[in-house]
């Protein structure tokens, strides 16, 4: 159930942020999925952190917004369900445009006195110049508002690839939603 609510989460902040996009159907999304539980190792009340070990190990530190009302019953040894869901959607227009960026972002936390937990989703967009593209290889060369350039490999799926030329403005959506659910001991 919780994958349904951030995948329509994801959904409807990629259509609120790039009307223009989705009406040249130019563009394509493409997301993944990562479930997993993590255990916390160490909670920051003041600076509102709360650092957490995966099932191999590794630590993240994770910031809890301002809004959440249950961080005072997240201690260490706490078990959370966490699933990470990420899309990138990529969608090109023709001409040459001002690199720039935006983002937005929406956060649903559980009531006070619940069980911790909530969904975070993140949309972030990038307007880029093309400063170079391998057609072989279907890759463009991006330069966005804090430099660059990085790469970035386009599939079969757009087809408006074939008619961007070094100079285009392209428009690069990335999209992170993150949903925890503190599981009973």
């Amino acid at each position: 159930m919780k994958k349904i609510v951030v995948f329509a989460a994801l959904i409807s902040g990629l259509s609120m942020i790039s009307p223009a996009g989705a009406e040249q159907k130019a563009g394509v999304v493409v997301a993944d999925s990562t479930e997993t539980i993590v255990t916390v190792v160490d909670v920051d009340r003041e600076a509102r952190t709360v650092t957490v070990r995966g099932e191999k190990g590794h630590l993240t530190m994770i910031n809890v917004p301002e809004r959440a009302q249950n961080l005072d019953q997240v201690v260490p040894g706490s078990r959370f369900k966490v699933q990470y869901v990420r899309s990138v959607a990529l969608s090109l227009r023709k001409g040459s445009g001002v690199a720039s960026s935006n983002t937005g972002s929406t956060v649903e936390l559980a009531a006070k006195g619940d069980t911790p937990g909530g969904t975070m989703v993140s949309v972030h967009q990038v307007n880029a110049v093309v400063e170079a593209l391998d057609r072989d290889s279907r890759s463009v060369t991006l330069r966005g508002p804090e430099g660059g350039p990085f790469d970035v490999q386009v599939g079969e799926e757009v087809k408006a690839y074939g008619d961007i030329e070094v100079g285009d403005t392209v428009t690069v959506e990335y999209t992170e939603g993150l949903a925890m659910h503190m599981i009973k001991q």
